[in-house]
């Protein structure tokens, strides 16, 4: 009977656990993310800083893509005759005050030169730039190949004469387009003056570039 009266010993507690940490998730989360994010930022990083580098090492995709088909020699010429008429653009751009970016190529489309707006003024003069620069490098191939009697510098050199003279036409996505989009601003914006010499430019510079096609043609005769 003394037993019923003597004090029991407390019950021990049951252990106790700490609740899942909702935040200590999402913190591990959040490391794990910046793990694998982290070299991707640093890679593109590095890629914005070079972009000026990577898009001009497009021209090199466009000779790889031309000397599948036409060779090398004409291929490195065939390029080089396109940076020449982008290098019009770039260099009036950039005398305009423009901020031009340097040639990208797509390689059996073309090239282009990305730039700041401009008045029609600014905006003709570097359209038609670009065909007559052109012209001039197209000019320099006819010459050394008749020096050299090379089929391959006169097949260039007719080759560059034609390709301008497409981009002198109106349409557009070319020179030709922008030149009469910018000279018809003009004309209706008070500068008729500026419009008579844009479209004499632009007359004089398709005229020149026939004559090229005219002299540089060699006929070819099939085997």
């Amino acid at each position: 009977m003394s037993d019923l009266f003597e004090p029991r010993p407390p019950a021990e507690e049951p252990p106790r656990y700490d609740p899942v940490q909702p935040e200590s998730s999402r913190k591990s989360a959040r490391q794990t993310l910046s793990r694998f994010t982290a070299p991707l930022i640093g890679l593109g990083a590095l890629l914005l800083k070079l972009g000026s580098l990577f898009k001009f090492a497009t021209i090199f995709i466009a000779v790889g893509g031309y000397a599948l088909i036409f060779g090398w020699p004409f291929a490195v010429g065939f390029v080089a005759l396109i940076l020449v008429h982008e290098l019009g653009h770039f260099i009036e751009a950039q005398r305009e005050g423009l901020h031009p970016k340097v040639p990208v190529f797509i390689p059996f489309i073309g090239a282009y030169v990305k730039m700041t707006a401009g008045n029609p003024w600014q905006a003709a003069r570097v359209a038609i730039a670009g065909p007559i620069v052109g012209g001039f490098g197209a000019m320099v191939c006819y010459i050394w190949g008749e020096h050299q009697n090379s089929p391959v510098l006169h097949a260039l050199a007719y080759t560059g004469f034609m390709l301008n003279l497409i981009n002198m036409i109106p349409v557009s996505i070319l020179d030709g387009g922008a030149v009469f989009r910018a000279a018809r601003f003009l004309w209706h914006g008070g500068g008729r003056n500026k419009a008579l010499a844009i479209y004499g430019l632009y007359a004089l510079t398709a005229v020149a570039l026939i004559l090229g096609m005219r002299a540089s043609y060699i006929v070819q005769h099939r085997l």
